[in-house]
C-alpha cells in the first residue's frame, strides 16, 4: 500500500475515532508530533527556509505565481481523480 493510501486511511479513521482511540493514537505518537510542531527549533530547516527566501528576494529563484500553482494543482487533481 502506498504512503498516500495509508495517509488517507488514517485521516478517515481519525475523523470517526472515539475519544479513547484518539488519545491512544496521540500517546503513541506524542514525541514525534511535538518535534514536528516545533519546526522553528530545527536549525537545518530554518537555514533552508532562509536560503530559499533570499533566493526569491534577490531574483535567483523566480518562484511561481498563484495562477500557475492553481493550474498545476488542477492538472494533478484531474490526473488523479479524473475530474
Amino acid at each position: 500500500m502506498s504512503s498516500a493510501a495509508i495517509r488517507n486511511k488514517l485521516y478517515d479513521y481519525i475523523r470517526v475515532a472515539d475519544d479513547k482511540k484518539l488519545q491512544a493514537i496521540y500517546d503513541l505518537l506524542e514525541n514525534e508530533i511535538e518535534q514536528t510542531a516545533e519546526w522553528w527549533k530545527d536549525k537545518q530547516f530554518i537555514k533552508e527556509v532562509d536560503s530559499r527566501s533570499k533566493a526569491l528576494d534577490n531574483g535567483t529563484d523566480k518562484g511561481y505565481a498563484i495562477n500557475q500553482l492553481e493550474k498545476s494543482i488542477g492538472k494533478l487533481r484531474t490526473k488523479k481523480y479524473g475530474k
